[in-house]
């Protein structure tokens, strides 16, 4: 599906549905394609030195994604849903043909930066079959608003059509080699075989101080492919992103 065409059908797309109860969980895929967002640009209000400072703050964050090989499993995992007390786990989608993994937080300002588009995009593929999971894995010591109860808050406010989960332990960020939030990993299984890894790589090229529009071009062309059983037709760039704050 071309982005144009995503693009014309956001309008009569509403929120998904939540599902009822962990067998049903393979109802919740994500993906809505956004409408393009305006560009970045700091408060009108703050200082010059303000704005070279917070800039300087965002690139000194930076950490891109590296590499996992296409065709690694998705590892098995049981996270409890803040906003619901619910546990999910990797069995819970396997009635779903892709599954799009996303390691997000609340405070990073790159996260911040695609959440809406995020939501928007998950809820346009959810309903073709997608499903997907956000998960966060920051160590609440050192980042309080990465908790489960602001994760909640969160998840509500942005009405998230996906489960977001807490990884307390930070062993499933490990698990699946995360990095960096956000940082996404779009699976695809054939039949009965396990999820593999279709593709790992980049929203798209905005970034919260580059002015370039939010579009989700990079992982929507991926999510089309391997809904549609086709290759990729193009090399993923690496995520940027907050590298995850592990446990002290």
């Amino acid at each position: 599906m071309s982005l144009a065409a995503a693009a014309g059908a956001r309008a009569s797309l509403g929120p998904s549905s939540s599902s009822s109860a962990a067998t049903a969980s393979s109802s919740r895929p994500l993906l809505a394609l956004s409408r393009h967002r305006r560009p970045y640009r700091p408060l009108a209000a703050a200082a010059a030195r303000g704005r070279r400072r917070r800039l300087l703050q965002v690139r000194a964050a930076r950490t891109e994604s590296t590499g996992v090989s296409l065709g690694f499993r998705a590892p098995q995992f049981e996270l409890p849903e803040p906003l619901t007390g619910k546990l999910w786990t990797l069995d819970g989608f396997e009635g779903n043909p892709a599954l799009l993994v996303m390691f997000v937080c609340n405070h990073c300002p790159f996260v911040k930066h695609l959440k809406k588009d995020i939501a928007k995009l998950t809820s346009f593929y959810m309903e073709k079959g997608l499903a997907a999971v956000a998960i966060s894995s920051n160590s609440i010591v050192t980042h309080p608003q990465d908790g489960p109860g602001y994760m909640a808050e969160e998840a509500k406010l942005y009405k998230y059509p996906f489960p977001y989960l807490y990884d307390e332990s930070q062993e499933v960020a490990k698990a699946f080699g995360a990095v960096c939030t956000p940082e996404f990993y779009l699976f695809k299984k054939d039949g009965r075989r396990p999820f593999e890894l279709f593709y790992h790589g980049q929203f798209d090229d905005s970034r919260p101080s580059n002015n370039v529009p939010v579009t989700g071009r990079d992982l929507s062309r991926a999510i089309d492919c391997a809904l549609s059983g086709q290759e990729l037709p193009f090399v993923p760039k690496p995520s940027v992103g907050c590298s995850i704050k592990w446990h002290p």
